[in-house]
């Protein structure tokens, strides 16, 4: 416990340079298969990604969480939960097959058959690779889990973009969903040398299976209220405006849905050990949750900021319609990045309950959002989205830290650092753009104004805000080296 912190600095250098590798890799594939596929090849895939992706929220069945949450867990246990994995794939997988010709029904597009029977493949190869890697996570082997990463997403990528070279269209989209978790889950299984047991009847995993169950409620109703806008869309509207908003919405959720998913892996294996640990939890709460928001805050207010440089640049000419709508949406994803690492918080110290609670509230608040911008099309949509989110922001904040080691005044100073230098920099880079870059092309306009914004931001947070020391003493921390050879046993991780 004692080199926690030099671990999860590791940990989280690993998967933030690592993320930062697959959001090239993401923006890259996309930048590709955007100028290769059509809008409507997009919405296809997207139809039935919108209606079984509910089902990938039951692809582990919240027991991966349960397996690092533990503070102790045995071999027997971890074979158990290993099966029942592999009976949930085998289930979701079935289901799948068994839902497409209601979708096909639903949407009136008989092409949607064979691409969901084809996507329910993807649950088995998934659950097989779900305990392996609970159990790095566990360890605190970050970089190793980082790498898996990075491969299977380089080669699903290379899958798709050789399908859609080769003429195939929709399909190269199935192909890399497809190929990224079958990938994953043998490099998974080529570095971890654990090995399965038979189920035992004897193992005591019922509250790791309460906690799971819990926790994939909570994700069931998450899921359906962060979605049901694309069902609406491509329903109502029809697959074309549903590849626009669904690019629009992929391309501006990059970058934060990366960053939290690094730092919200780390966070919650580090916060988990520190359970039993009040004041050393909040510590390392705080200092994460600021290092998130200092990164996420300038990203999502400067795609707004340059949302029409970079839909040209990443997306192309054709795709022009997509950028009101990628404005409109970033004040959600900027609402994501404060209120998604509460639920890390929520689970490490076993308090999941309260974020299905909170999931319950914000659920209905959104489909009314969704159904009161529906008739406007894709802009009312993004619109009303993101005009819910930003009235609920500060009740589910207040919510989330009632009863908590963490104090509303804690959290206001931590979110208000790099708010405030955020909102600087871009007001400045906005003055600075309207004055001498408008008759720059894209590209140059973007990186001047862009790094005009960074350095003003910069020197607001490191300076003005008094956040210098902080980052130094981060950069100490990664200096240090952790005991050699010391791995956390199964018994003990």
């Amino acid at each position: 416990m004692e080199d926690l912190k030099e671990k999860t600095l590791r940990g989280g250098v690993a998967k933030v340079c690592a993320q930062g590798v697959n959001f090239f890799l993401r923006l890259g594939s996309l930048m590709v298969l955007a100028r290769l596929l059509d809008p409507k090849d997009f919405g296809l895939v997207g139809m039935v990604t919108a209606v079984t992706g509910v089902f990938s929220l039951f692809k582990d069945a919240g027991l991966s969480m349960a397996t690092v949450q533990r503070t102790t867990i045995s071999h027997e246990e971890v074979s158990t939960l290993f099966w029942l994995n592999m009976a949930v794939g085998a289930v979701l997988g079935c289901l799948s097959l068994g839902i497409a010709p209601i979708l096909v029904s639903f949407y009136e597009e008989p092409r949607l058959f064979y691409v969901t029977a084809a996507l329910g493949a993807g649950f088995l190869f998934n659950a097989a690779g779900v305990q392996h890697s609970a159990l790095l996570q566990r360890q605190m082997r970050f970089v190793t889990l980082s790498v898996i990463e990075t491969i299977a997403l380089l080669i699903s990528t290379a899958v798709g973009i050789s399908m859609a070279l080769s003429g195939f269209g929709y399909w190269a989209l199935v192909g890399m969903a497809v190929a990224l978790p079958a990938v994953s889950t043998i490099c998974l299984w080529s570095i971890d040398t654990w090995v399965p047991g038979m189920p035992s009847r004897g193992a005591e995993i019922g509250s790791m299976v309460r906690f799971g169950g819990i926790a994939t409620l909570n994700g069931l109703v998450v899921y359906v209220a962060y979605n049901l806008e694309k069902v609406l869309l491509g329903r109502f509207w029809g697959a074309e405006a549903l590849g626009v908003y669904g690019r629009a919405y992929q391309l501006v959720n990059i970058p934060t849905e990366n960053l939290n998913s690094a730092m919200g892996g780390v966070l919650f294996a580090a916060l988990s050990r520190l359970q039993n640990e009040p004041e050393r939890l909040k510590k390392y709460f705080l200092k994460s949750y600021a290092l998130l928001l200092s990164v996420t805050l300038p990203i999502s207010v400067a795609s707004a900021l340059f949302a029409d440089d970079i839909i040209f640049l990443a997306l192309g000419p054709k795709w022009q319609d997509a950028v009101p709508i990628f404005r409109l949406l970033t004040p959600t994803i900027l609402i994501f990045a404060l209120i998604n690492p509460m639920y890390c918080l929520f689970v490490s110290i076993g308090l999941v309950g309260r974020s299905l609670k909170l999931a319950l509230v914000i659920a209905p608040l959104v489909i009314t959002a969704y159904i009161v911008g529906l008739p406007y099309g894709p802009r009312g949509v993004a619109f009303a989205y993101s005009a819910v989110l930003m009235l609920w922001v500060v009740p589910h904040l207040a919510w989330s830290i009632h009863g908590t080691m963490i104090s509303l005044r804690d959290l206001l100073q931590t979110v208000g650092r790099p708010l405030l230098s955020t909102v600087v920099a871009a007001a400045f880079a906005y003055v600075v753009d309207l004055a001498y870059a408008q008759s720059l092309a894209p590209l140059a306009r973007l990186s001047f104004s862009g790094g005009i914004m960074v350095v003003v931001y910069l020197w607001m947070l490191l300076f003005v805000m008094g956040q210098k020391s902080f980052y130094l003493d981060l950069l100490r921390g990664l200096r240090k080296r952790s005991p050699v050879g010391e791995r956390e046993s199964l018994e003990l991780a």
